[in-house]
């Protein structure tokens, strides 16, 4: 019996009193840091006295960045005041409920380092198999690291920023110069992101992923695939991945997802020592992927080959720092079946097998004006569902100097 009147405040919704994830809302006084409750959201700092100063002068500005850096024993603090204040009976003083959809969010929290991984074997094998053309799907160091990319903390947006199709070179098979324009196969990627906290720290084990991962939010990393198969030779992703990545405005805490860790498929060969997990850090995510009206993939991240655990770990044992606001996100997460596959590389293989959507045209890859929305969820304590907050951009044509 809590003091919130709101059907999707409840333990069998997403956004029940189990999930409480933080997110900065744009207000007629400024943004403010918001906990989401259902359809609606709690700003915090009208709560203050509720929380007391410690805790209260956390949430009080306009960004997460003060909570990220506080560390893990005040984040199980704040989240366990939180969880009393909602369920109560009586509304706590100053406490105000806005509706969700009657206001912008802002982004939550500087982002610092941007890195992206490719974790998801189904993932790599497809796209190998599309793009090598005969080679070995798997490059020979895939099954041994964690591999990725630095990309543009700068070009990552939060949920319901326009994206404009970028230009850059591609090279069609048989032209005898690149050409330079818009890109042609523009793509999603269904990635699950990662938001850093805590101490600053280099060579994090991946016993103490907890200690410097904040929360969990869904992640577009949008893709120009003509501009990457000419450009990525021989090193990595460049202009087509650095125009824009989109990150849902709801970052749900790490702790909600305690009841929704697995263990990850066994490897195939024995792995260096610092990517040995001493507790599963796999997650049971099930993601959704909709393009305009239409549902195209159901992603499950239990399938990922590499966990968020061994990827902050590959990520900081050179001696690079893990610090508060850093993101990393886990490449496409795609499954065994074709329903299951997170980008349109995969689910028209290529470009060679379009999908029809529910108005009855068709795509191989977006077209101006196409919105793609992912959202997912999580298994919680007592059959509860953790939500995570959507993450939506619509194509834009490409921008005029």
């Amino acid at each position: 019996m809590s003091w919130i009147e709101d059907a999707e405040f409840a333990p069998d919704k997403p956004f029940g009193p189990q999930t409480l994830p933080y997110g900065v809302l744009v207000t007629g006084t400024g943004p403010v840091v918001a906990v989401r409750v259902g359809r609606h959201a709690l700003p915090l700092r009208g709560i203050s006295g509720e929380l007391g100063p410690r805790l209260a002068d956390l949430v009080s500005g306009d960004s997460l960045d003060p909570l990220l850096a506080a560390g893990r024993e005040i984040w199980s603090e704040l989240r366990e005041r939180l969880v009393g204040i909602v369920t109560a009976e009586r509304a706590p003083a100053g406490a105000e409920l806005v509706r969700t959809d009657w206001h912008t969010l802002s982004m939550p929290f500087t982002v610092g380092d941007y890195v992206d991984f490719f974790a998801s074997r189904h993932h790599a094998e497809n796209a190998g198999r599309i793009l090598s053309r005969g080679a070995a799907p798997l490059p020979e160091n895939w099954t041994h690291l964690p591999v990725g990319y630095h990309g543009r903390a700068g070009t990552v947006r939060v949920s319901g920023t326009d994206v404009h199709r970028p230009s850059g070179q591609r090279k069609a098979s048989g032209d005898a110069h690149p050409a330079f324009g818009p890109t042609r196969r523009l793509d999603f990627e269904a990635e699950v992101g990662f938001v850093c906290g805590g101490e600053a720290a280099s060579r994090i084990p991946t016993s103490e992923f907890a200690d410097h991962v904040f929360g969990v939010a869904l992640v577009n990393d949008w893709s120009a695939r003509d501009v990457q198969a000419w450009e990525s030779k021989p090193l990595g992703p460049f202009l087509a991945k650095s125009f824009a990545t989109s990150i849902s405005g709801w970052i749900t805490p790490l702790e909600a997802f305690e009841h929704a860790r697995v263990p990850a498929p066994p490897p195939e060969h024995p792995l260096q020592q610092y990517l040995v997990e001493t507790e599963p850090w796999g997650l049971d995510l099930r993601l959704e992927v909709r393009c305009n009206e239409t549902t195209l993939a159901h992603p499950r991240f239990a399938d990922m080959y590499w966990t968020p655990a061994q990827q902050l770990a590959h990520m900081t044992v050179g001696g690079a720092p893990a610090r508060p606001g850093d993101l990393f996100a886990s490449g496409t997460v795609s499954g065994p079946e074709r329903e299951q596959r997170g980008c349109l590389l995969e689910l028209t293989w290529g470009g060679s097998d379009p999908i029809t959507l529910s108005d009855g045209e068709q795509r191989t890859f977006l077209q101006d004006g196409d919105r793609v929305t992912l959202s997912g969820s999580a298994p919680g304590p007592g059959g509860s569902i953790v939500g995570l907050g959507e993450v939506t951009g619509t194509v834009l044509a490409a921008a005029r100097r």
